[in-house]
Parts: C-alpha cells; sequence; structure tokens
C-alpha cells in the first residue's frame, strides 16, 4: 500500500487503493498565451457573446483550474503563489465579493489567506487551499522527486470550485453572509521543517465569533471520483450534503467512512465549529508530477459544486441541528 497524505499527517487512512504512474503533461495553451496573465483561460468561456450559465458550470470551473495552471510552482513564496493568489483576489472582486487579506509569517516565509464575504446575518465559510507543494516526494520516479507538483487536483480543483460558486451563489438572497476562503501554506507539511494547514489554522485561531459551518472542498477534480464520508466530519452536516448530492444524481458522493484525514477542517474542530472536508482521497496521482490537468474533469467539478449551490439555496441543512455528542476534537 503507498504512502498517502492521511499517513504522512500523522492520521488514520481506513482505506486506500490506486497506483501511481502516468507523466506530467504541459498546461494546456489556452491557460498559457494571450491577454493579462491569468485572465484568459477563465474568462475565453464567458465572453460578451456567450450566454452564462446560470447554474454552477463545471466548463466554467475548469477554466479557473486552468488558469492556475499557468503557474507552477506555486508553493508559499514563489512568484507563481503571488499571481495565482492575485488572480484568485480580481475574480471574487469581479463577482462582487468583498476581498480581505490575512498576511502573516510562517518560518520566514510570508502568507497570505485570502478570503472573499458577501451578504449579512450568520456566516458559513466555503474554504480550499490554493499553494501547491514544493516537491513530488511521491512520485514513483525517484530522479523527479525534487521536482514541483503541478497541482492540477490537489489545489487547482478545489479553488476553481470556489470561483466558480463565486459566481452563482447570492448571499443576499439566502439572508446569509458566506466567506469564500483561499488557504494558505496547507501541503508541504513534512518539508524543510513545515507543518500542514498553516493558513487554515491561523483563520481559526484569529476568528471573533463562530461561523455556523465550515465546509471544505480538497482534491475533488479527479476524473475518477469517489468522495466517501470524512471520519472527523460533522456527521449530520456531511449526511445532509451528501443527501442533497444523491437527489441530483451524484453517485460520486459515497455514504460510506473511508478515511480520516488531518486537512483543513481540522483547526475549525479543535475549536469546537462544525466543519465537514469533501475530498477524493483515492488519487493515485497525488503529491506526484502527474497531478496535471488531463486527470481531472468539468464533471468531477461540477459535481461538488453543484452540489454545494443547492445545498446552500436550500438554507444548508443540517446546520440548524445540534451537532451529535462527543466530537472527534475537543475545544482548546
Amino acid at each position: 500500500m503507498r504512502s498517502r497524505r492521511a499517513f504522512l499527517r500523522s492520521t488514520l487512512v481506513l482505506a486506500a487503493a490506486g497506483g501511481l504512474g502516468a507523466c506530467q503533461q504541459p498546461a494546456p495553451p489556452a491557460a498559457r498565451s494571450g491577454g493579462p496573465p491569468g485572465l484568459t483561460a477563465a474568462t475565453a468561456i464567458v465572453s460578451p457573446a456567450t450566454p452564462v450559465p446560470e447554474r454552477f458550470d463545471g466548463g466554467l470551473a475548469l477554466a479557473h483550474a486552468s488558469a492556475q495552471m499557468q503557474w507552477v510552482p506555486r508553493h508559499t513564496g514563489t512568484p507563481g503563489w503571488q499571481q495565482c493568489g492575485d488572480y484568485i483576489a480580481a475574480q471574487l472582486k469581479q463577482q462582487g465579493w468583498a476581498v480581505e487579506e490575512q498576511r502573516f509569517e510562517y518560518r520566514g516565509t510570508q502568507c497570505r489567506n485570502i478570503i472573499g464575504k458577501r451578504g449579512s446575518g450568520p456566516y458559513l465559510i466555503l474554504g480550499a487551499h490554493y499553494d501547491s507543494r514544493r516537491r513530488a516526494d511521491q512520485d514513483p520516479d525517484p530522479a523527479r522527486r525534487n521536482e514541483p507538483v503541478p497541482a492540477a487536483n490537489d489545489g487547482a480543483s478545489g479553488i476553481a470550485v470556489l470561483l466558480e460558486l463565486a459566481r452563482v451563489v447570492k448571499p443576499e438572497a439566502l439572508g446569509q453572509e458566506i466567506w469564500l476562503a483561499a488557504f494558505d501554506a496547507e501541503d508541504n507539511g513534512g518539508l524543510d521543517g513545515w507543518d500542514w494547514i498553516v493558513g487554515s489554522s491561523h483563520m481559526a485561531r484569529t476568528l471573533s465569533r463562530a461561523p455556523q459551518a465550515v465546509i471544505i472542498v480538497d482534491m475533488i477534480g479527479d476524473a475518477n471520483q469517489q468522495i466517501f464520508y470524512e471520519q472527523n466530519s460533522d456527521r449530520t452536516i456531511r449526511q445532509a450534503i451528501w443527501s442533497v448530492a444523491a437527489e441530483l444524481g451524484y453517485a460520486s458522493f459515497i455514504p460510506q467512512e473511508r478515511f480520516s484525514m488531518l486537512d483543513d477542517h481540522t483547526p475549525f474542530l479543535q475549536r469546537g465549529y462544525r466543519a465537514v472536508d469533501i475530498i477524493d482521497f483515492d488519487y493515485p496521482f497525488w503529491h506526484t508530477t502527474a497531478d496535471t490537468l488531463d486527470k481531472i474533469s468539468a464533471a468531477s467539478l461540477e459535481a461538488v459544486g453543484r452540489t454545494l449551490e443547492e445545498w446552500l439555496h436550500r438554507g444548508a441543512p443540517g446546520i440548524e441541528s445540534p451537532p451529535p455528542q462527543g466530537t472527534p476534537y475537543p475545544t482548546p
């Protein structure tokens, strides 16, 4: 059984499958050429001559993933990281979200979380990480393990979903405040003395008021999508989300527990906040040079995005119920 992030993060992997393979593919020309940096791929589909879909569209989300793939590497502190963060902030602003940045220093490196806020009232956080892993330490070819991870799935896919949600979700109509949080410094744990989930940990410990819930999307673009329950996630809310997916016909949401993850939901759970991790950890290209755009699909991004869009439009079922007795993490 091959090593995976859950093992490296000292958490329990209940099951794992798949082998490593394939070779690195370059980002497609659409993500590299023409126009202002970072805008070509994500705006080509929504040109004035093209009708814009009213609902979450997987093709538009995939364009956001493609745009991020211009910048490899994009781990914290690199020029690609800076440009990718600027792109995220610009896209949120373009869709009418007020953008705030949390800047902080970690191990001598300047970091930043990027948060789009909109609406008023009780608030929910939807989050994903935008940094990439600086070395492909799980690559099957030892000669390539010092190369950066392109991070199409483990990074770009979650952000792609958030940015397309920014287009279709109108918090004002929901009577709610929503934060779309792009977390920094998530994915370099175990390398050069770095820990995991640094950006989300910073946000969790600096919140001035409690969110109703925190929903994390991570590694959800795999064309062979299988999203199991994550063990530590709030059981009531995760069941509600998976039920929405089932009603929409997305069989890739599997209501069975499989993994226990240390991910960006963990710092919120540790502080007593309700949180859910939506993650597909059956991904054979995790932390390899083969985590490229050809491994993810518009259909997979749409399954997650449409599910969350519908869940929000239904009033975020599950958050109104009290959490089950006993939580996997105590409040510090």
